[in-house]
C-alpha cells in the first residue's frame, strides 16, 4: 500500500468508516495529497469507493471536529457544495477527519459564476447573534465564537484582540501592539454606523479552499464557521490573489455591497494577515503594521 500513515491507524478508520456507512470498506490503495501546510492528507481507495483523509497531532481532535460541524452548517443549506464529512476522532497516536471524496475539475468563468450566486445564497441564512455555537480554529488558531449582539465588540474583542494577544505572546510588540491599540480605539469610527445581519460565512475563503467538481460546479472546504458581517468573507477572497471577476459580478448582482466596503475590508483583512504572522512567522509583520497604518489615516487617527 505504500508508504504513509501506519497500517494500524488505516485499519482502525477504515473500520469506523465501515460502521458510519453500513458499507464494509476495504482499503486497497492509498495515495499521498502534496502541499497541505497544516494537515497531512491521502485518499484511501477500496472497490470503487474513494474517502479523503486528514490526519494531524491527537490533540487537533477537537479542529477536526469543529471542521467536521462548519462543513454540515454549509452543507444543509444546499447553497454551495462542500464535501460531506463522514466520521472523525482519534486512532493510534493521531486525530483525523474522513471527507467525501469529490473529484476535482478545472474552475473557469462559470464555475465563479456560480460561487458568487452560491455565496450570496449562503450570506443570506440569517442568525440572531454574531458567532457560532462553538469555538473553532482558523488554520490553526483557535477561533472563539461566543455569541454578541454587537458586531463592533465581537470584531474587535473576539477577532482582532485575540490575533493582537497572541501576537504579543509570541514576541510580536513595539509598532504593531500600539498601533493595533489605536485602531482597537476607533472601531467604531471605522465601522461608521456599519450593523449588519449575522449571516453564515465560510469564514476562510481564500483561492486555496475553492474548486470545481468534475461537472464545474463549485465546491468550497476548509470552513472556519461562524456568522458574522457577510463583507467579511468578500473581503479574504481579494486576499492572496483574489477571486475572478465573475464571481465578483455575480455575488454583487444578488447582494450589493455600498461604498464602505473599501475600507471595511481592509479592516476584515487586518485579522487574515494578524493570523498569518501568527501561524507563519514575521514576514507578514511588515504588511499587517501597513495595514494598521492605513486604517488609521483613513479616520484621522
Amino acid at each position: 500500500m505504500g508508504p504513509g500513515a501506519p497500517m494500524t491507524l488505516i485499519t482502525e478508520i477504515a473500520a469506523e468508516i465501515s460502521q458510519v456507512t453500513g458499507s464494509r470498506f476495504d482499503p486497497l490503495r492509498r495515495s499521498s495529497i502534496p502541499g497541505g501546510c497544516i494537515n497531512r492528507t491521502e485518499i484511501l481507495e477500496g472497490r470503487g469507493e474513494h474517502y479523503f483523509l486528514k490526519l494531524n497531532t491527537p490533540e487537533h481532535h477537537e479542529m477536526f471536529a469543529a471542521e467536521a460541524a462548519g462543513l454540515r452548517e454549509i452543507g444543509r443549506t444546499g447553497a454551495i457544495r462542500v464535501p460531506a464529512p463522514i466520521c472523525w476522532g482519534v486512532a493510534d497516536g493521531h486525530s483525523y477527519l474522513v471527507l467525501e471524496y469529490l473529484e476535482l475539475g478545472r474552475a473557469d468563468a462559470q464555475t465563479a459564476k456560480k460561487l458568487g450566486y452560491g455565496l450570496a445564497q449562503l450570506h443570506q441564512i440569517h442568525s440572531e447573534c454574531f458567532g457560532w455555537h462553538r469555538n473553532n480554529t482558523i488554520g490553526t488558531t483557535p477561533q472563539i465564537n461566543t455569541p454578541s449582539a454587537h458586531w463592533s465588540d465581537f470584531w474587535g474583542r473576539q477577532r482582532l484582540r485575540f490575533q493582537l494577544d497572541l501576537a504579543a505572546r509570541k514576541g510580536y510588540r513595539g509598532s504593531l501592539q500600539r498601533d493595533g491599540e489605536r485602531v482597537l480605539a476607533v472601531l467604531p469610527a471605522l465601522l461608521d454606523g456599519h450593523q449588519p445581519q449575522p449571516s453564515l460565512l465560510h469564514g476562510d475563503l481564500w483561492g486555496g479552499n475553492y474548486a470545481a467538481d468534475r461537472n464545474g460546479e463549485p465546491v468550497i472546504f476548509d470552513p472556519a464557521v461562524y456568522f458574522g458581517d457577510r463583507e467579511t468573507d468578500l473581503a479574504m477572497t481579494e486576499l492572496f490573489g483574489g477571486f475572478p471577476a465573475e464571481f465578483q459580478e455575480s455575488y454583487r448582482e444578488r447582494l450589493p455591497l455600498d461604498s464602505g466596503y473599501r475600507i471595511r475590508k481592509n479592516l476584515y483583512n487586518l485579522y487574515h494577515i494578524l493570523n498569518h504572522l501568527n501561524l507563519f512567522g514575521g514576514g507578514y509583520q511588515a504588511q499587517a503594521e501597513r495595514m494598521l497604518v492605513s486604517l488609521l489615516q483613513t479616520v484621522g487617527a
